[in-house]
């Protein structure tokens, strides 16, 4: 069986830092890092879908973490398509078309760059690419992949999908094959099934390394309302139980199974992963001291 590993889609989300989740004493940028960092081996770094990173925060956040953890780094929103505010690109870049292509070169090439000393340090666990429910399955978008892994040669990569079209029946073979033609990992999703936008519960494997589970919540205001409506979930262990089965099935395909909750409401997202954890990974098995 693969190595599995469990966290959360982020450390500094502003409802676990206010939930009282940190202690006293360790509530500062650095204290946080290594709180976390005693409980669970990887985490999800979500300021990079919203800003570019810098190689200093790269260094600390090696610095901050022991050997053996690793950090999942959202890609940039306009490395996925996303909207992207003009403020978002460095001051130098801000007058450049969104749609040149020689733009989204000089992007990956900083956002790359400001990576490589978790690259360097064996930190980093994958570049997740969220894409946004409009890209749909076809041509174009099966372009676009693939100039995306292009520029990202080289670089461990996972991809999300945010259209329910790419796991349907019907195209669920070509885009594990179109996956695994590019070296890059499939993300798999529990989030509410009652919905036009709902992403199957399925577990699909396109590389022998790397899996990543992302735990959204069952929220009925899936893309709507503020991010609080979105995401706010209390799994229960039943609801997370149902998944075990699914997780070692997965976990006995892939070298590494990262496990992310998502669910970042006050502290719903680490006591999920605690839960979790407790459901998967015996305790001689955990690393550090308290799991």
């Amino acid at each position: 069986m693969g190595e599995i590993m469990i966290g959360t889609c982020s450390w500094t989300d502003k409802a676990l830092v206010g939930s009282g989740w940190y202690p006293p004493g360790r509530r500062d940028a650095e204290g946080r890092l290594r709180h976390y960092a005693d409980r669970f081996p990887v985490v999800e770094v979500d300021a990079t879908y919203y800003g570019l990173p810098s190689e200093r925060n790269s260094l600390l956040w090696a610095e901050r973490t022991p050997p053996g953890f690793r950090f999942d780094v959202k890609a940039f929103s306009l490395l996925t398509g996303h909207p992207t505010r003009t403020a978002a690109l460095p001051a130098d870049l801000r007058d450049r078309d969104p749609r040149d292509p020689g733009l989204l070169d000089e992007v990956w090439h900083r956002f790359s760059g400001a990576l490589r000393p978790l690259r360097d340090t064996g930190r980093l666990g994958t570049l997740l690419y969220q894409f946004p429910p409009r890209f749909a399955p076809g041509p174009g978008a099966e372009t676009v992949l693939r100039r995306t892994r292009e520029r990202a040669a080289g670089w461990p990569v996972a991809v999300e999908f945010r259209h329910p079209g790419w796991w349907r029946d019907d195209h669920r073979a070509r885009t594990t094959a179109l996956l695994k033609d590019l070296d890059t990992a499939a993300v798999a999703v529990d989030m509410a099934q009652d919905l036009p936008t709902s992403i199957p519960p399925l577990t699909p494997v396109a590389s022998e390394d790397l899996a990543v589970v992302r735990f959204h919540g069952r929220s009925a205001a899936w893309g709507t309302g503020s991010k609080e409506d979105r995401f706010r979930h209390h799994y229960t262990p039943g609801e997370l139980a149902e998944w075990r089965p699914r997780l070692h099935a997965l976990a006995d395909r892939v070298a590494h199974l990262h496990v992310l909750f998502n669910n970042c409401c006050a502290d719903a997202a680490v006591r999920a992963a605690e839960t979790m954890r407790d459901l998967l990974v015996p305790a001689t098995h955990r690393r550090g001291p308290t799991g």
